[in-house]
């Protein structure tokens, strides 16, 4: 197969963006706002742009497949949406709160909690989830000898190692579970919690550093989160078209096969069937999982490909679920938001969201047809083995898991949707900050190309924009008007 013809460059500096999911859509916009002077191209390669924002319909309902919310205390998603022209349809979730599943029982979720760290212990007692050992235990993190942290620890080991482990299994666990699919022992305290690591560096107590981070108070949850209405899954098309209107080129079904280094800057080799093309580039930005990242920068940087090739990733899958209001028991799901699964219980679902309960206008939707939605999140790092399963079966077990935990009798969902992320999630491990930082310096010290997305700042929605945006940022101040590279 040849590696085809080079494509004429355009006489404007042109940079091509690699990935069209969230972060490389955000890194082509912030960058066109930058440089009106630059040529933009935008390159995706499966058939649909957004990576894992996406909405599907199911009963004539639209539904996330992916993250379903962001995090709002945080201004770039919000922002972003705006800039895309979403504003209107910004919405928040309702009052409606989660739950924990212990025992086979649905308790409510502790207020005042940071990743898992308990601030409010009357508040965690009243709310049942930890027996009373485990209570009588938190206490002597005030009086017990300090642990000095300096370099990354695993955040499960330091919390069991001050509070228990039972408070790892019942409150950090879940929670680390839905944002990483990945148990506490594993995940780097530093990456997922940096606000509460460096606390604790200057206070003993654990349980007093979360209450230094935490303040006086962290806002209702409806402030804290936000979605779309019709699907956070609209962003990425929202934007796309604003970047077209911008006359940036937008691409899908177009993979990349390599970069090579050139007299001008970079050769983009584009798959294009028997032959591929090949698109001239002064600039690139990299906005792939890690492990295309690593196959792409291979041969470019010794160290980059080097700590690429050290994070691994995770699948999961996301089943919703529709079911008929009248079939369930009392005519709706139990109340609350959804609930998480402690990995001490054995479940297959490891956690449930009732979006008609959640989202105002899931509920809207779905009410005026009589029905109810929900959504169950299956696989994680150390539970694989379960994604192996067929659709069908997967979402046969999904709805009897709900069925038992949620008590909803003989009623089953009259539609479903399997979504899979295979390979979706980068695993946060101990050391991850500075190997991501190691990455992101060892490319942009090679002129003209940079990386974003979900493996370096963070999974979340806010943190790949922010990661984007630094990214076009190191471009726009590189890439001379006559598309020489300044630095590097």
């Amino acid at each position: 197969m040849s590696d085809g013809q080079v494509v004429t460059r355009p006489r404007r500096p042109h940079v091509v963006v690699v990935g069209g999911g969230i972060s490389g859509l955000a890194a082509a916009w912030s960058l066109a706002r930058m440089r009106h002077d630059v040529e933009i191209t935008v390159l995706e390669a499966s058939a649909q742009l957004g990576g894992k924002l996406r909405v599907g319909e199911l009963e004539g309902l639209a539904v996330d497949e992916g993250a379903e919310a962001m995090l709002s205390v945080r201004p770039e998603g919000v922002r972003l949406a705006r800039e895309a022209g979403l504003g209107d349809d910004l919405v928040t979730p309702t009052d409606a709160t989660p739950r924990l599943l212990i025992d086979d029982e649905l308790k409510p979720l502790p207020t005042g909690l940071v990743m898992g760290v308990p601030t409010d212990l009357a508040a965690l007692a009243a709310s049942g989830v930890l027996s009373q050992q485990a209570l009588a235990r938190l206490p002597l993190d005030h009086v017990a000898p300090g642990i000095h942290l300096d370099d990354d620890v695993s955040f499960g080991v330091y919390v069991a190692r001050r509070l228990g482990v039972e408070v790892v299994d019942r409150l950090v666990s879940p929670l680390l579970l839905g944002v990483y699919a990945d148990r506490a022992v594993n995940v780097s305290m530093r990456a997922a919690a940096p606000r509460l690591f460096e606390a604790a560096k200057h206070d003993r107590s654990l349980l007093a550093a979360a209450r230094s981070v935490r303040g006086p108070s962290s806002g209702s949850r409806s402030e804290v989160f936000a979605g779309i209405r019709g699907g956070v899954g609209r962003l990425p098309g929202a934007l796309a078209d604003r970047l077209r209107a911008a006359g940036v080129t937008v691409e899908t079904g177009a993979g990349v096969r390599r970069l090579r280094r050139s007299a001008h800057g970079w050769d983009v080799v584009v798959d294009g069937g028997a032959e591929a093309r090949i698109l001239a580039a002064d600039a690139v930005v990299v906005a792939v999982p890690a492990p295309v990242a690593y196959r792409l920068l291979k041969g470019h940087s010794v160290q980059a490909e080097t700590e690429l090739s050290e994070i691994e990733t995770t699948s999961v899958a996301v089943v919703t679920l529709v079911y008929r209001a009248a079939d369930l028991p009392g005519g709706d799901l139990p109340e609350g938001s959804g609930y998480l699964v402690p990995p001490s219980q054995g479940r297959p679902v490891k956690a449930a969201t009732f979006s008609s309960h959640k989202w105002r206008w899931v509920h809207d939707a779905a009410a005026g047809r009589g029905l109810v939605v929900a959504r169950c999140s299956l696989g994680h790092a150390g539970d694989t083995e379960v994604l192996d399963r067929d659709d069908d079966d997967l979402a046969r077990l999904a709805a009897d898991d709900l069925a038992f935990v949620a008590r909803l009798g003989r009623a089953r969902p009259v539609a479903q949707r399997v979504t899979r992320w295979v390979d979706g999630l980068p695993r946060y491990t101990v050391g991850h900050v500075d190997r991501a930082q190691l990455i992101v310096d060892a490319v942009e010290a090679l002129p003209g190309i940079t990386v974003c997305g979900a493996t370096y700042d963070g999974v979340g929605i806010p943190a790949c924009i922010a990661r984007a945006e630094a990214a076009a940022t190191h471009v726009s101040r590189g890439l001379a008007s006559d598309g020489q590279w300044r630095h590097g």
